[in-house]
Parts: C-alpha cells; structure tokens; sequence
C-alpha cells in the first residue's frame, strides 16, 4: 500500500487521491492503517481487538505513520492515539476514515468502499454540466425532512434506505430534475447542519452505513435524478476528536490566531500549506469518484478569496490558487461534473475558464438575484411602484457569470422567517397569489433553479431542524392547490426547451414591458431558436388589469400557465380563444398573477368552456 511518490505529491499539495494512500485499507488478509502526522513524536493505533490495547506505528521520512494489521476485518472500530512533541496524547478520529460511529463516539470503522454494485452506468455516460438542459434542484437536510412521528433522538431520523423509498418519488413526481443534499461529510453537532465537519470522507452515520448512501444515489439516478453535495472547504470543527492540533501543532489551520477562527466559531483551512490543498482537493475528488455525485457546491467561497470575505482587502492568495487549481484539476478529471460556488464577494470571473483568467466554476448563486427580488415581494403595494426596478436590475448583468437562481435554507433560517410568512399580502389569499406569481418569475427568468425543501408547500414556519416539514398542510386546500402549482410550474420548465436551453445567450431573452412601474406589470420573451418562443406577463399590483400584449406577429395562442387558476387556488381568471391583433394579444390578467402563453395551431386553441344550464341547475 505504501507509495512513497504518492506521499511526497500529497506534502507537496499536488495529490487529488490522497484517500487511496491514507486511511484504512483491507488488503491481503488485514488492513493497512496509514495517517499523516509529521509534527507527533510517537503514534499508535487503537483498534478494538476486545482491549483497544495500543499498537506502535511506524513513521516515515515524510511524517507518515502506518501499520498492517493482519487478521483485522471490515468493520473494526479504530482511532490514532498521538503523542505530541511535549508529551501531550489524544486520540484522533481517522482524517481519511470512510466511515464512523454516531456521535457522540468518535472511532472510525473499517469500511470497504467498493463493494457495492453500482447500476447507473447509462445515467453516468449520458450526464454532463446540463448548460443547455433544464436545471431545477430541490434543497434537502435530510434530518428534518420527513421524521418519524412518536419516536425521538436518533431513531425520529429517516436513513438513507428509507429515504431512497420516499424521497426519490415525492422528487421525481414533483418535476425536480436534481437533489441536493446540505452537508453529508460526518460532523459532531446537529445545530451545524454538517458545515462544521469531523469527517471529510465519511457520510454521516446519522442515516446508515455509506453502502446504503451509495443505493440512494444510485436509484435517483436510475430514476432520472442527478445528486448534489454541499461541501465546506473554508473551516472545519473544532472538536478535539477532529483535524484540530492534530499532531499537536496547527496542522490543518493557520498559527496567526487572525486567520485560524472562521466567522463561525470553527477553524479554518489553512491553504498556505501544500498537503491541505491535498487533502481538501482528494476530498471533492473522493465524493466524485466513490460516490457518483453529479455536482459539488461550494459553500462561503468569498472566504477563500478574501480573508474576511469581503472585497474590501487583499486577495487571500493561497485560497485563490486553492480554488483555481482545484477546478481546473477536478475538471479535467470530471468534464460532466457541475461545480457550484456560494460567492456573496461578487468576485468576477467565477465561472469563467482558468485558462482564461476565471475561477473555473460552472454555475454561481445570484445573490443580487434573490436579495431584490425577495425585497420586492415583501415590500407592500404601495411601495412597488418606486422598488419596480428591483425585479429587473438582475438582467442588466446577467450575463456576466452563469447564475443559478437560488432559493436556499439561508433564505428561511436564522430570523429570516419562512417566504410565505414574508411575502406581502392583506389577506391568506393574497400571499398565496404573489408566492406563484414569484415563483413564476423564477421559473421563467434566465439561469438555473433551486429551491429549499418545504418553499412547494408554502411553510409559514422558519426551517427549524429539529422539526419535520409541515406536510399535515397539504391536508389545507390552500397549500395543497399550491403544492400541485409548484408541481406543473415545475412541469412546464422541463417540456419547453426556451426556458432553459439558452439560459445564458442574451438574445434568447427580451423585455417586452420593462418600465410599467405604474402597473406593476413585468412581460418578457424566451426562446431557444428551434421552437415557437415563449412570452411570460407577471402582474404583482392588486388590481385586475386589461392588457395588450405585443408580441410582434400573428397567430393563435395559448396559456401553458395560469397561476389565477381555479385548481391552483386562485380566481380563475382565464383567457380563451386567443388571437393577436396587429401584433398584439388581448389578455385580462388576474390581481397578483402570471400568465405563460406560446403561439399555437388553430386546433390548439383554448376555447372557453359552454355554461351547461342543466349541471347549474
């Protein structure tokens, strides 16, 4: 096992595989236990052999300390006990353990990857960054979002199994095309949902044994379902079992005490030394390869960049080179692999090549996209008038990153409130009218989507992960008509391709009606250039208002969308028998309501439905 080029390339900073040298290997009748130390004076393994007696390690010239262990097995409980160079002994959870006990233990368990039969082979050659496919993710923490009523701790949770049967069909019934999964790399504290880790390459235990999360992402993806992982490269816990002192010097984070606290009370990488960009790196690469993961998404990348994350200092060099030389390596590796960054620093060239200058991601959250627009919503009528620019700014540079606009658990969490609690509206009926009509603005707005779990069932709680979504109100008409609207919003994403296969070419978009602030009126146009286009007009004034429409030909059309419609809640105000005049389209459009049309035969026309005297009566 051991490979004295692979390790001088991991110290060096130049490893993308450093899993497969370190940790705990089974091989030829025992397991090869390998950790990188090069600080301690003496390193001994503790495995549970009935004794947990301590067993010598050998150092190499690199720092390196490693052991066969004939006769060990797969499923061995196991920690490092280090001794520092004053004298000092702790024990160490494995940095490259593949699996681990429930908190509160700490010991890693010998675990053997690669016995699981993977079945997406056609899902895995067919995948790719989906720039020209729709894009519609579905945000989950897995321990809140569906529990098991009556039982507590642990045992409320829903594991991996259990989830593959339940969630994977509520996803693909409800037109999402990706899953992502807040933090998943094994971490101590439930309140951290996973951005405070132990375990870079260790799923949590939480919910099953890594087989188990391996079956789950292999059925979405038998299922038509790309996967998603939340990874933290800027900090980590700061639990003594973890990569904290861990040979007794600041190992993994930095010595100047200003750079070794992250904004969150963890610790932070420190990239100025070359094996964390190793281990990191191997990490990403680990979730890649082992795991079939369709993306990765960054979390808090301004911090790599700025060494308060903010644009007003100096660059944070080494985090630069970290991010850079990470994509570009991983891409290479990985052409079908999405790379996503959570950047609040609005840094240029996110997406853009390395070779060219950029950071090498794919896609990028547009913060300025939900920050406005989110304003506007909330914002009472009266005032939307003057905030009328909020909703269209985002296009205005648009087109200078690949953004995703992203609805995330940082919109609902920490004193934000829930969207339906936010939204502006003087009755229930009302918050539910601009709740589809702004989702409708996502929808059909360029860039691609995400959504955090419960935004489909109009949660008039703040997340709180200790609670289960509200699924008791779809047992309320109201949710429930809203739940099925978010569903065929979703629908019609995936069937037109002018919502999505030109996401970023400024010509596929047009404003129609850009500056009817006094209405309150937004109507664009969406195309991809091989199909008829589509035209989208969003009213968010409380009023019902007649309205022409130009669209610049003539021709029949039809409403793909209503959002006022009877069956998703509304007042099912509806247009019928539509056809252009000179160019223009008569349309009567509902108070706090969106309309989605596309040009269509003559036999596709709507007609208004015949009052049937005899039902009536």
């Amino acid at each position: 096992m051991y490979n004295a080029m692979r390790t001088k390339n991991h110290v060096q900073g130049v490893e993308s595989s450093s899993y497969e040298i370190f940790g705990a290997h089974i091989e030829n009748g025992g397991v090869y236990f390998s950790v990188y130390a090069p600080a301690a004076s003496f390193v001994s393994l503790c495995a549970d052999f009935g004794t947990w007696e301590d067993i010598p390690m050998a150092r190499d010239e690199f720092g390196v300390w490693s052991i066969f262990v004939e006769g060990a097995e797969e499923g061995l409980r196991y920690r490092y006990k280090i001794t520092a160079r004053d004298g000092t002994t702790v024990e160490k959870t494995d940095p490259f353990g593949y699996y681990c006990e429930v908190r509160p233990s700490t010991a890693s368990i010998v675990y053997d990857l690669d016995n699981y039969g993977w079945r997406d082979g056609e899902w895995m050659k067919n995948r790719d960054k989906n720039y020209r496919k729709p894009l519609n993710i579905y945000e989950v923490h897995l321990g809140s979002w569906k529990v098991k009523e009556g039982l507590e701790g642990d045992e409320r949770f829903y594991g991996y199994e259990e989830l593959k049967r339940e969630l994977v069909p509520y996803v693909k019934e409800m037109g999402y095309t990706h899953i992502e999964f807040m933090p998943l790399c094994e971490y101590p504290f439930d309140g951290s949902w996973g951005y405070q880790g132990t375990g870079y390459f260790a799923p949590t235990s939480r919910y099953g044994e890594p087989h188990y999360l391996m079956d789950l992402i292999d059925t979405c993806h038998i299922n038509g379902i790309g996967v998603i992982l939340d990874f933290v490269p800027v900090h980590f816990a700061t639990d003594e079992n973890g990569l904290s002192n861990f040979d007794g010097t600041f190992m993994y984070e930095s010595e100047v005490p200003q750079m070794r606290k992250s904004p969150w009370g963890s610790l932070r990488f420190d990239y100025s030394k070359p094996h964390v960009h190793s281990f990191v790196r191997s990490a990403v690469n680990f979730w890649i390869n082992k795991y079939h993961f369709d993306g990765i998404r960054m979390d808090a990348v301004a911090y790599l960049y700025f060494p308060n994350g903010t644009p007003n200092e100096p660059e944070y060099d080494c985090g630069v080179w970290f991010v850079k030389n990470t994509l570009y390596t991983l891409g290479a590796y990985h052409p079908d692999v999405m790379f996503i960054a959570e950047d609040a620093s609005i840094h240029p060239k996110d997406t853009a090549p390395v070779v060219y200058g950029g950071f090498g991601f794919d896609y990028i959250w547009n913060f300025g996209w939900s920050a406005e627009t989110l304003s506007y919503i909330t914002s009472p009528y009266g005032l939307r008038m003057q905030n009328h620019e909020m909703m269209t700014y985002p296009m205005f540079y648009f087109n200078q990153e690949l953004f995703m606009l992203a609805l995330s658990h940082d919109d609902v969490s920490n004193g934000k409130a829930s969207l339906m609690n936010n939204v502006y509206g003087r009755t229930q009926e009302e918050k539910f009218a601009n709740l589809r009509t702004y989702y409708t603005y996502q929808m059909t707005h360029p860039g691609k989507k995400m959504n955090f779990m419960g935004n489909e069932l109009a949660e008039y709680m703040e997340w709180n992960d200790e609670q289960p979504l509200g699924w008791n109100l779809l047992t309320y008409p109201n949710h429930d008509s809203f739940h099925e609207f978010i569903r065929a919003l979703n629908m019609l994403y995936l069937s037109e391709p002018a919502l999505y296969s030109q996401d970023y070419d400024v010509r596929a978009f047009t404003w129609i009606d850009l500056q009817n602030s006094q209405n309150n009126i937004y109507a664009y146009r969406r195309e991809d250039f091989e199909s008829a286009p589509i035209f989208v007009v969003l009213n968010f004034s409380p009023h019902e208002k007649e309205y022409w429409l130009s669209v610049g030909f003539d021709s029949p059309f039809r409403e793909l969308l209503n959002s006022d419609s009877a069956a998703y809640g509304g007042s099912d105000t509806r247009n019928y028998d539509l056809k252009t005049k000179d160019g223009y389209l008569y349309l009567k459009i509902a108070p706090l309501s969106a309309i989605v049309l596309k040009p269509c035969a003559e036999e596709e026309v709507e007609h208004a439905p015949k009052n049937d005297e005899s039902t009536e009566k």
